[in-house]
């Protein structure tokens, strides 16, 4: 957990509207100070979203300050830390059509809330939006957006954007209803590099998934929360592939993983390690794809192995 810190006032953002735009809950999972800037700049929106928050371990100190922010925030304490599942608990306890998901050192534009529930509205079948994240004060463009924006997943008529099977956590809309239809998060992964397990799901109950580039979210990571976190997105890549994909998929990217540790490559070990304890409960909950989806899938599978992939693909 971090120590709080004085946070920049967030960017100017447009005249409110009248009334706010009831359409998009923001939820946001925590364990940290930096939430509290996340929250300023979410009061400040045009939409006026109402703002759940899932304690997942911050202090009482920051606690008392999220109760008294002006945005519109209801706390959830679930006395643990749940992790990506504490997204599904917010998802739950939302009461609009529609879920945006940001962390503690994310938050969305001016004006891309209203945009998304729009697209939602316009398309039906939509069960998540992935929109273009901007990283860090200068505004980078995340190397995921380009990723994205090159699915090979051919376009579908009733869908807009670009069809994927991938996302980020922290920059995605979900119509609610289809989020918690497919599941949401699944309590296998936990955290990390959780996100294309429920892209695929999404997309075995016929819900569609697009990057929409028009939308913007904004993510200020922590230095140390890539590197912090890089055994858990191996971990997870490979129990997705033993929770969906074919057992000789699932067993080459094992074996990749296993070569990696045994060379000493930083991360394959504790990686194999969860693979291993968390393996029976995979294939316990062990749900082939349908077959289009299955293809999708294939049609994403690069010659780029597993353990040496460093985003999510799309």
């Amino acid at each position: 957990m971090c120590p709080q810190s004085p946070r920049p006032a967030p960017d100017p953002a447009p005249a409110r509207t009248a009334a706010p735009d009831g359409r998009v809950t923001v939820a946001v999972i925590t364990r940290r100070a930096s939430v509290l800037r996340t929250l300023d700049a979410l009061a400040a929106l045009p939409e006026q979203p109402p703002v759940i928050v899932v304690d997942n371990g911050i202090d009482d100190t920051t606690l008392t300050a999220i109760r008294r922010h002006p945005a519109a925030v209801r706390v959830l304490r679930p006395g643990r830390n749940t992790g990506a599942l504490g997204r599904n608990l917010a998802a739950r306890h939302a009461r609009t059509p529609y879920v945006a998901f940001s962390d503690d050192d994310s938050w969305w534009e001016p004006g891309s809330l209203g945009r998304a529930a729009d697209v939602l509205d316009a398309h039906p079948r939509l069960g998540l939006l992935a929109a273009r994240t901007l990283v860090g004060a200068d505004g980078t463009e995340d190397p995921l957006n380009d990723v994205l924006a090159a699915s090979p997943l051919p376009r579908e008529t009733d869908l807009p954007g670009r069809p994927v099977l991938g996302f980020l956590g922290c920059a995605c809309v979900v119509r609610r209803d289809a989020f918690l239809a497919a599941g949401g998060y699944h309590p296998v992964l936990f955290f990390g590099g959780e996100e294309t397990l429920l892209a695929y799901d999404l997309a075995a109950g016929g819900w569609g998934v697009a990057y929409e580039p028009s939308l913007t979210a904004r993510h200020h990571p922590e230095p140390s929360h890539r590197t912090d976190r890089g055994h858990l997105q191996l971990r997870n890549e490979i129990l997705t592939l033993w929770l969906r994909r074919p057992v000789p998929v699932a067993l080459r990217a094992s074996a990749r993983l296993a070569a990696a540790a045994l060379t000493g490559r930083p991360a394959a070990r504790p990686a194999l390690r969860g693979v291993l304890t968390r393996l029976p409960a995979a294939l316990a909950r062990r749900r082939r794809l349908p077959p289009h989806v299955e293809r999708a899938a294939r049609l994403l599978d690069g010659p780029t192995p597993a353990t040496t992939r460093e985003s999510t693909p799309a």
